[in-house]
């Protein structure tokens, strides 16, 4: 499923990479290597952990834990990019440290009743999260002296292929390794289903990496956490109400400790001068 989806987001990303500025990207060795890192970080390690995750777990509980996220940003901000906390700050991030571990150990039942075992996946959605962090702080690194539609078709391109040689790979390899890895479906894939893989690659893969290089190159980190917030929430409500998914008390204690934490911080904390953010 990513590896489809990733190919029509790379489908997606040829016409920006051709038109934009004819496509060319001059890179030193060095930014050759960050690219390559943020290819690898950004589409295989990322999705292929968050997917695995999700199959673990519920999408109300992913999205509550990227609730996370915000916060994430600005400890790494703290870290990384000579962003001060206050104290206020760090109270937040333990909240929503907090509220992670509650989501994770609060249990989550399915419709039927069934118990889910979440643990693996959510610790897998936060594993992919802070990946996520260092994708983030790599591309802003890149888009210093690039343009974000160019670096966001070339890391899109390169990690495309990167998840063709893992996918296709394990399944040509597997008689010299004796693996039972079955070969990507293709016929018996529906209708519904490409036309599925086509939205989520090229609607919810490449439109929206593309738009959020563009808005983090131009805004500083702690306001677009503010945007973050939006996908807990909506991901949540839909995966109860659309899904038939059920949260546990305490899960909904996490998520709200994790969305409190990150509103207290987006909004209250002194906003730093952009042009250090991340940089």
């Amino acid at each position: 499923m990513v590896l489809y989806r990733f190919l029509f987001a790379a489908l997606g990303m040829l016409p920006v990479m051709l038109l934009h500025r004819g496509g060319r990207l001059r890179l030193s060795a060095s930014e050759l290597r960050v690219l390559l890192l943020c290819s690898v970080l950004g589409v295989p390690l990322q999705f292929l952990l968050q997917f695995h995750g999700l199959a673990r777990t519920t999408v109300s509980h992913a999205s509550l834990m990227v609730g996370a996220m915000p916060v994430l940003l600005a400890a790494a901000a703290a870290m990384f990019a000579r962003e001060r906390l206050n104290w206020l700050g760090w109270t937040a991030l333990c909240g929503s440290t907090v509220g992670a571990a509650l989501v994770t150990l609060g249990g989550n039942r399915t419709a039927s009743g069934k118990e889910i075992p979440s643990m693996t996946g959510d610790m897998m959605v936060i594993v992919s999260l802070i990946i996520a962090l260092a994708w983030i702080l790599l591309s802003k690194k890149l888009m210093e002296t690039h343009s974000p539609p160019v670096v966001t078709a070339y890391t899109i391109l390169a990690g495309s292929g990167m998840l063709v040689v893992w996918v296709v790979g394990q399944w040509l390899a597997s008689p010299l390794t004796h693996a039972n890895v079955t070969p990507p479906p293709f016929v018996h894939v529906s209708m519904t289903a490409w036309a599925a893989l086509a939205a989520s690659g090229l609607l919810c893969t490449a439109t929206t990496t593309l738009l959020w290089n563009w808005g983090i190159h131009h805004v500083p980190a702690s306001r677009a956490g503010v945007f973050l917030n939006i996908e807990p929430v909506v991901g949540s409500v839909l995966g109860v109400q659309l899904l038939g998914e059920h949260l546990g008390p305490f899960a909904w204690f996490g998520g709200a400790f994790i969305l409190g934490a990150a509103v207290t911080l987006t909004l209250h904390q002194h906003e730093p001068d952009p042009a250090i953010i991340l940089e």
